[in-house]
């Protein structure tokens, strides 16, 4: 019974990190990458649709993304979307293809993100602490029944608490590296 319940902690803290890593690449470093763009969607015949699936998106260089429609009605929609998003980029269209140049970041806005990156990261810390909380809960829960002992519930909490701690130290490591990434000129 213990260990389904660290096994369960451990798999919800490591979502916990994952979702990190995902809420971090919708910041913007001023390096163009293709998962800047994965939580935009388009209107496709009625339905909002994810923009991978009304077309290509590829990374020309370092600051430039280009956007192929899959059909040539999607252009206007898709450059809707994009000027829409909350990423504050301008679109360029040339025919069908959509050029979308990100401009550098000011040091200020570099600073800016940095504090977001910092408060997903503690977000990110909560909610493995709750695992903690809710997992320890349990093994209290299952000493009060006398399903196990003492020393049993004290050994568990131990364990818990070193994989809370493992998994705060991966979510600092991503925080840091992208801290890195953003202050990179």
């Amino acid at each position: 019974m213990l260990k389904e319940i660290q096994a369960d902690a451990e798999k919800r803290m490591t979502q916990a990190v994952e979702h990190l890593k995902v809420e971090l690449t919708k910041i913007r470093t001023g390096r163009a990458h293709t998962s800047l763009l994965d939580h935009l969607k388009v209107d496709y015949y009625g339905s909002d649709v994810p923009l991978s699936q009304a077309a290509s998106i590829s990374v020309s260089d370092a600051r430039t993304l280009t956007v192929q429609p899959w059909e040539k009605d999607m252009v206007a929609k898709i450059e809707k979307a994009i000027m829409e998003s909350d990423l504050g980029l301008n679109p360029n269209t040339a025919g069908t293809t959509i050029r979308i140049i990100l401009p550098p970041l000011t040091e200020e806005r570099r600073k800016e993100l940095t504090k977001v990156v910092g408060h997903e990261g503690e977000n990110a810390k909560i909610a493995v602490r709750n695992v903690r909380r809710d997992a320890i809960s349990m093994t209290k829960d299952l000493e009060k029944e006398k399903e196990i002992g003492e020393d049993e519930e004290r050994r568990a909490e131990t364990e818990i608490q070193q994989l809370t701690d493992r998994f705060v130290a991966q979510i600092d490591e991503v925080v840091k590296a992208k801290d890195v990434e953003l202050m990179e000129i």
